[in-house]
């Protein structure tokens, strides 16, 4: 990674009749880097992408990717990135192999270069024994890896991904996190959006948190999790489930976030931990409750997403369409 800026964005705003979608984001991205965009669904994320790639026009500002504008100069932006949204682009009828060729007469890509650059992404992404399976037979991880490969078949210098691990088992999405990071070893750009905290965390370099379309926070993981360090964290288990007991504990103490982990785990942050430790002592005793263990942790990222944006974590678990 070094420092020269590959995007840079100035008061981008996004209406939509009387809904403002994007409001007034300015931030940039340095070559090289993972930059994630952090948010509850209905943030703006997917707008931001949108309008960066030409598919959604700004209602107001402006941003340029390598010096080139986004809405007067996106056809020569378009020959340096690639794109991956949240639903495939790719041709269920197709093989594996086909797509891949098929994107990559569509990118311009020279005709004896198009099967070599495919065979090098099956290759990659784990996916040469099946080149010639249909991509409707694909499990949902390879064709999550199928459609990256696919926006990578131009030799893109920038890479955007749309919530690229959304419904993916735990292993599936570990896997295609480390084709990520191997993605940004060879020098791609990528700008990643993601409601995943622990995701941001372990991939992005820096990340802005968008919170109904403004960014709220910008900088590196490890130094938004610095900025609460400060803040005391407490993890309290009971000898049983505390569901009602929670709210109980939240009117108690009003000067900290009390939040649920498991059925008979909480998470108190802020507030003085000795009266922390007598508060909830004296309500479990009260209400016939035993803690059976208690443990002072330092703040995660999710930690700091509560304390900067004063929201439930539980709103960046809910996926699109999910209640």
């Amino acid at each position: 990674m070094n420092n020269t800026n590959v995007i840079n964005v100035s008061d981008l705003t996004k209406d939509y009749e009387k809904i403002r979608a994007v409001d007034h984001i300015s931030f940039e991205i340095k070559q090289g880097e993972i930059f994630g965009f952090l948010g509850p669904n209905g943030a703006g994320k997917t707008t931001t992408i949108r309008m960066l790639t030409g598919l959604s026009k700004p209602t107001n500002g402006s941003a340029s990717i390598f010096n080139f504008d986004i809405q007067s100069e996106i056809i020569k932006i378009k020959k340096h990135i690639g794109v991956v949204p949240e639903i495939s682009n790719l041709y269920d009828e197709l093989s594996g192999m086909d797509n891949l060729l098929f994107m990559a007469q569509l990118y311009g890509v020279p005709g004896p270069e198009r099967k070599i650059r495919s065979e090098e992404l099956l290759k990659m992404f784990g996916l040469y024994e099946r080149k010639g399976s249909l991509f409707r037979s694909y499990s949902r991880g390879m064709k999550r890896a199928l459609t990256i490969a696919a926006a990578l078949i131009h030799n893109p210098k920038i890479l955007f991904l749309d919530e690229p691990t959304v419904g993916l088992d735990v292993m599936t999405a570990r896997s295609l996190r480390n084709l990520i990071k191997n993605l940004q070893s060879q020098g791609i750009t990528i700008f990643l959006t993601t409601h995943y905290l622990e995701e941001a965390d372990i991939l992005c370099d820096r990340i802005a948190i968008l919170v109904k379309g403004k960014i709220v926070k910008t900088d590196s993981p490890q130094n938004i999790k610095s900025s609460i360090e400060q803040e005391s964290v407490i993890e309290f288990v009971f000898d049983r489930d505390i569901s009602q007991f929670i709210k109980t504990l939240s009117e108690h103490l009003s000067e900290s976030k009390v939040t649920a982990i498991d059925l008979n785990k909480i998470k108190i942050l802020g507030g003085n931990p000795n009266n922390i430790f007598n508060s909830v002592s004296n309500l479990a005793k009260a209400d016939n409750f035993e803690i059976s263990s208690i443990n002072t942790i330092k703040p995660s990222l999710e930690d700091a997403f509560v304390k900067i944006t004063g929201l439930s974590p539980t709103i960046m678990a809910i996926e699109k369409g999910k209640k």
